[in-house]
């Protein structure tokens, strides 16, 4: 029998989450409480914010459905191990769709992993290939979970960084918004040392360390972090100006283009014109574009439309069609 209220509530919660009903008498008999005791209990749960619904008939049912928040949940440690392979293995690629968000769900799930938990899934990562990942260098998840931990704490963040020539240096920095364009993930914080914003890329950070220091968040110059990473790739040299047309309303393709390219301006109903500085590959974007499912024609730079134009006649190639010239 469950007599200390906390423990049992924590049970009844962790019985409930599973996605059945269950009826009153066995969530009794599991609690070693009286059928009484149990209502009590789902009345605290309901109080706490938890939506449990109460079925009608002999053996009144509950179960935990959908509200109108997210309430906390009761993992169990297979539960556990598998929620956090399964973040860092998206974390560590850049894959598109895993952001920030899902960083920060990293953080806090493995603050409080316990540390035979921790080593599981650190075992299970590294014994494991995904089939699918971003084609960017691959970061430790340790790194983005530091990172993610200090923006949302409000802490200085200290590392080391190698830049695009190889040079290294430490930063000592607020950090404000990692941001994934899809293919790599980038920091962007205001540099202490040089007393501005600065963006960073995370595969290029070495040995982050939260200082514990705590700041006022900056005003940030731009209204976005994804917008002040695009305009930063567009200062930098090795960045294309990228003019794209597509047959498909601005609606529809800024649903479908990564936040940090920027909204495609409308040109109609059914056309709508993206310009973009992007200081990835050439190559990386075509394949980007090809996938969005949307006919589109790229105006520039020449570099791009080569590329799509050589894309096509291997991919026509390839399904036996014309050959390419």
């Amino acid at each position: 029998m469950t007599t200390d209220t906390p423990a049992r509530l924590l049970q009844l919660l962790s019985l409930l989450q599973t996605p059945r009903e269950w009826p009153g008498g066995e969530l009794a008999e599991r609690l070693g409480v009286s059928r009484r005791t149990v209502r009590r209990d789902v009345e605290r749960l309901r109080e706490l914010g938890y939506p449990v619904q109460a079925s009608k008939g002999a053996d009144g049912g509950y179960r935990l459905v959908a509200g109108k928040a997210m309430p906390p949940l009761v993992l169990d440690d297979e539960e556990a191990v598998a929620i956090a392979v399964g973040l860092r293995a998206g974390a560590g690629h850049a894959v598109e769709g895993v952001d920030e968000a899902s960083v920060r769900a990293l953080a806090k799930l493995e603050q409080v992993l316990p540390a035979r938990l921790r080593h599981r899934v650190s075992t299970l990562q590294a014994a494991t290939t995904p089939l699918t990942s971003g084609d960017g260098a691959s970061i430790a998840p340790e790194t983005l979970t530091v990172m993610a931990s200090t923006v949302a704490g409000q802490e200085r963040l200290r590392f080391g960084y190698r830049a695009a020539d190889g040079s290294k240096t430490r930063r000592l920095t607020e950090p404000y918004r990692l941001v994934s364009t899809g293919r790599r993930w980038y920091l962007v914080a205001y540099d202490l040392d040089r007393g501005d914003w600065r963006t960073f890329r995370v595969d290029r950070v070495s040995e982050p360390f939260a200082t514990g220091a705590r700041f006022a968040p900056r005003e940030l110059p731009t209204g976005s972090a994804a917008e002040y990473l695009r305009r930063s790739m567009y200062w930098r040299q090795d960045t294309y100006a990228v003019t794209v047309t597509f047959a498909e309303s601005a609606e529809v393709v800024a649903e479908r283009l990564p936040a940090w390219l920027g909204a495609p301006e409308s040109l109609g109903e059914r056309s709508c014109r993206l310009r973009a500085a992007v200081g990835d590959s050439v190559e990386w974007l075509a394949v980007r574009l090809a996938t969005l499912g949307v006919e589109f024609t790229v105006q520039e730079p020449a570099e791009l439309v080569e590329c799509v134009r050589e894309m096509g006649a291997r991919l026509s190639r390839a399904g036996g069609g014309a050959s390419g010239g």
